[in-house]
């Protein structure tokens, strides 16, 4: 149905459910008999533990039970697992610690869980975590990225010197080596690349319930039910069908929401123990000391120059920010998916990339909206922005000279991607028509007059997504025509309920209302890959698509019969089986009742493995206006033209970009996690220290896209859940840098907040004076 089909704006199918207040959140969930759970959280970033009493707090008013990791070990509970662990440049293993479900000798992060309190009413369960006694031995405490690396750091982990996680390289280090030997220009950067706290609107959530014989049964904010199962299930000691994992509505992940947490151990734990029910929801400052951080890097980078201004090579070396243990994919995101992508839209022959991860006093850092992407975009483009100011050329130009031209595709990259389509160069050309580069000095002029600093940058990205595991898709049709699609994948405010629809409404002309899409439930859903990576829609849509061809062919079959003729005469149209030139026809939910009443129902399922990546790109141009005696920063124009491939659905695009767009903005200019240098404890816990972009912070976004299908799966769609986010923080900084540069500024650490601004104008004022 061209209505409801790909490619439509079709107006989100969730909206007027959960803007009503209708939908189904895991604090909303309320079982009988419930019990509160608290956690007991360590106040320091190190120290052993002498002892813990919990004596006076179980004789509290309404306490059901006070667990330690003594109890969590007689029961035999499991240590958290990193799920994914690497090898070093030297082919040694990295190095992991354990990472209990409660800290019982030593914690390592304020924060850290070291005791559990269930009570009858949440507040119970509070007042009485106050009166379990920990008897701490405060040690020596390491929160800097960069300080955690040097020789005289204390070492927070037995067994692991140097606080050295990995230490792991990809790419040619020869070749690189070379090419800078003949270089003739070298441009240096060092750069930080800010730790962020997520902060989706909805915090962590979890309720579980067990009973003997049948098992778990566990709700929470999650990202992909299917993930979670497996780990429950390792770290119970007991068999994955005996947990079962749901997810309702889910207010936000942005990456953080995959992983395993240990609050989900302590519910299910408590309700198995004390045989009720057990919640537990998190409060901000809690997720600000327990959610899982992103970004942390700080960064050397080197960009080698032939005398044309051609790219020869690029060395990158970074240090990574772990924290205090390995979150499940916490080495996976600083190395491979960062590094993959360090070439970036450009022909470089050769790049060489060393990664260092670091243990600190700090809550572990893993994936956040792009995880590594964004990190290597960063760097490359900003490097390419200041050897463009270096070497005299304009940022367009030197890119130009250096982007790999469409005709080249596929094309391999040093770090062995293949970009498979794109066309680098139109999305940047459309990008400076569209933000009227051409009338910027004018504009500049006319800052200058008002007194102020005015700038514009640009920043040309690509991402590799939509890859990884495979994802399973099945679609059952009714006897009234209904389709019923049950997929891994998990909505948590993208949109997928409404961009499913469209994909079979346009496979099996059905209307929305005739769809309905089930997702985040083990017990209903027999596989799933769940959402990260924007992989939902490409991945998860393709199978979906696959599913509905099933459903028509097997249609197909049933209407033969059902006609009397032959499975080549039978065409498909608007959920219709017709014989061409003839009156004979049967609707889909018409060959679905003659399906069901020989007691094999119409149900289709398929399951789809994408071959390789999808490579999203695009160009984001920003212009901004500094006030120079405040350092106050505002963005007064904002263009970015992508390539996302087939597009399903422009208006939840869109939405996606200018989501990704602000979040970089956050980054950019706002968003800053800070630690107390000697004691580790969190300065920032709080929206009152920590700054997130409010809406008068958002610029208008002049958003256009090209269409460039992508080759690796058959709708030609790429992944565009984290694009905005990868784009936005270079652009923003080239632009300030640009605003600042009659005061000798080649670099602004984000974010570029009006001190750190007003500091840079300050210096070179009085450097020029």
């Amino acid at each position: 149905m061209a209505q409801f089909g790909i490619g439509q704006p079709v107006e989100r199918a969730e909206d007027p459910r959960l803007l009503t207040g209708k939908g189904r959140y895991t604090a909303d969930l309320s079982l009988p008999e419930q019990a509160w759970l608290h956690v007991v959280r360590s106040p320091m970033a190190s120290a052993d533990i002498r002892s813990i009493s919990t004596e006076v707090a179980s004789q509290a008013e309404g306490v059901l039970g006070v667990f330690t990791a003594k109890d969590f070990a007689e029961a035999g509970v499991g240590n958290l697992a990193c799920l994914y662990v690497g090898k070093n440049r030297d082919g040694s293993e990295n190095l992991v610690p354990p990472r209990p479900a409660l800290a019982g000798e030593q914690v390592y992060y304020v924060g850290e869980p070291v005791a559990i309190v269930v009570a009858e009413t949440a507040n119970l369960a509070r007042d009485a975590a106050e009166l379990v006694e920990v008897d701490y031995e405060e040690r020596p405490a390491v929160t800097d990225t960069a300080g955690a690396a040097a020789e005289d750091a204390p070492q927070i982990h037995e067994g692991i010197p140097g606080n050295l996680c990995f230490d792991w390289a990809l790419g040619d280090e020869a070749k690189t080596d070379a090419a800078f030997e003949k270089a003739s220009h070298v441009v240096s950067l060092e750069l930080v690349n800010n730790r962020l706290v997520p902060n989706p609107m909805e915090c962590r959530a979890a309720v579980a319930s067990y009973e003997e014989g049948s098992g778990f049964s566990i709700t929470c904010g999650s990202q992909g039910v299917h993930l979670l199962q497996g780990q429950f299930a390792s770290i119970l000691g007991v068999e994955a069908d005996t947990v079962q994992v749901r997810t309702g509505d889910v207010g936000g992940g942005f990456g953080m929401k995959i992983f395993l947490y240990p609050e989900y151990i302590h519910v299910l734990f408590a309700a198995r123990a004390l045989g009720r029910p057990v919640r537990w929801i998190s409060e901000r400052t809690e997720a600000f000391l327990s959610d899982t951080h992103g970004r942390d890097h700080v960064t050397r980078a080197e960009l080698a120059l032939d005398a044309d201004a051609r790219f020869l090579g690029l060395r990158v070396h970074t240090i990574a920010n772990l924290g205090a243990q390995c979150s499940n994919f916490g080495i996976f995101v600083p190395t491979l998916a960062g590094t993959m992508m360090l070439t970036g839209c450009y022909q470089t022959p050769a790049v060489h990339a060393n990664v260092l991860g670091v243990y600190t006093n700090t809550p572990p850092v893993d994936a956040y909206r792009g995880a590594g992407r964004p990190e290597a975009a960063f760097v490359v483009e900003r490097i390419v922005d200041k050897a463009a100011r270096q070497l005299g050329l304009a940022p367009d130009e030197i890119r130009r000279r250096n982007f790999i031209r469409s005709d080249q595709m596929p094309y391999t990259t040093p770090m062995g991607e293949i970009y498979d389509t794109g066309n680098f160069v139109k999305n940047m050309d459309d990008a400076i028509a569209r933000s009227d580069w051409a009338g910027f000095e004018q504009r500049r002029a006319e800052s200058e007059r008002s007194g102020r600093l005015r700038g514009i940058g640009m920043a040309s990205y690509i991402e590799a997504c939509s890859s990884g595991a495979p994802e399973e898709a099945t679609i059952e049709i009714g006897a009234d025509g209904r389709a019923r699609v049950l997929i891994g994948t998990q909505s948590n405010g993208q949109g997928h309920e409404t961009a499913y629809r469209q994909i079979v409404s346009e496979r099996l002309g059905l209307s929305f209302d005739q769809i309905d899409i089930v997702q985040g439930d083990t017990a209903t859903i027999g596989y799933g890959g769940g959402t990260g990576g924007s992989r939902s829609v490409p991945v998860g849509g393709a199978a979906l698509s696959d599913a509905a061809m099933q459903v028509i062919e097997r249609g197909r079959s049933l209407a033969a019969d059902q006609l009397e003729a032959s499975l080549e005469d039978i065409d498909f149209q608007d959920g219709r089986f017709r014989v061409p030139g003839t009156d004979l026809e049967v609707s889909l939910g018409e060959a679905s009742q003659r399906a069901a009443d020989a007691g094999d129902p119409l149900a289709e399922a398929a399951q789809w493995t994408p071959p390789a990546a999808t490579f999203p790109n695009g160009t984001h141009v920003c212009e901004v206006e500094v006030a120079p005696e405040t350092g106050a920063l505002q963005i007064v124009r904002y263009t970015v033209v992508d390539d996302f491939g087939t597009v399903i659905n422009p208006l939840l695009l869109e939405g996606q970009v200018h989501g990704g767009i602000v979040q970089g903005l956050g980054q950019a200019l706002l968003e800053h996690t800070q630690y107390d240098s000697e004691s580790g404890q969190l300065l920032s816990a709080s929206f009152m220290d920590y700054a997130m972009p409010r809406a008068d912070d958002a610029p208008h976004i002049d958003f256009t896209y090209n269409v460039v299908p992508s080759t690796t799966n058959a709708l030609g769609m790429k992944g565009a859940g984290e694009a905005g986010a990868i784009g936005a923080p270079p652009a923003i900084i080239n632009a300030l840098v640009n605003a600042l540069q009659g005061y000798g500024v080649d670099h602004v650490d984000m974010p570029a907040t009006p001190e750190r601004v007003w500091s840079l104008i300050d210096t070179g004022s009085r450097r020029a004076a």
